[in-house]
């Protein structure tokens, strides 16, 4: 399931996130409006919210992952962008580092919730 995180990280939020994947959780952010999605099947699905109901658009949405037993950040498939993205990592640095300056915040509490 996919949820929206607009405050804080709960552990209800988590919770639903894992739902399809018991040991990693799906990252999609929107770097222009600021907005986080967990959780789906993939990460086209956090997309389609984010579209839908935030008006986002492809170009700004980067996604990501969280391992929960390794406890690490990782890439993604839905990074993969013609021309300019050939690679699930985010290859602009600037992307790159608002993409994970914002996740990082927005999840900083994630391991004390598991």
């Amino acid at each position: 399931m996919v949820g929206v995180i607009e405050k804080v990280l709960t552990k209800e939020d988590i919770q639903k996130a894992s739902e399809e994947y018991k040991t990693y959780i799906k990252i999609t952010a929107d770097l222009s409006k600021k907005v986080l999605a967990i959780g789906g099947e993939y990460h086209a699905d956090a997309e389609l919210v984010l579209i839908e109901k935030f008006g986002s658009e492809r170009r700004n949405i980067w996604g990501g992952g969280y391992n929960i037993e390794l406890k690490q950040f990782a890439n993604a498939l839905i990074n993969i962008r013609q021309p300019n993205n050939t690679s699930m990592e985010i290859i602009d640095p600037k992307a790159r580092s608002e993409y994970l300056k914002f996740v990082t915040e927005k999840l900083s509490d994630i391991s004390k919730l598991l």
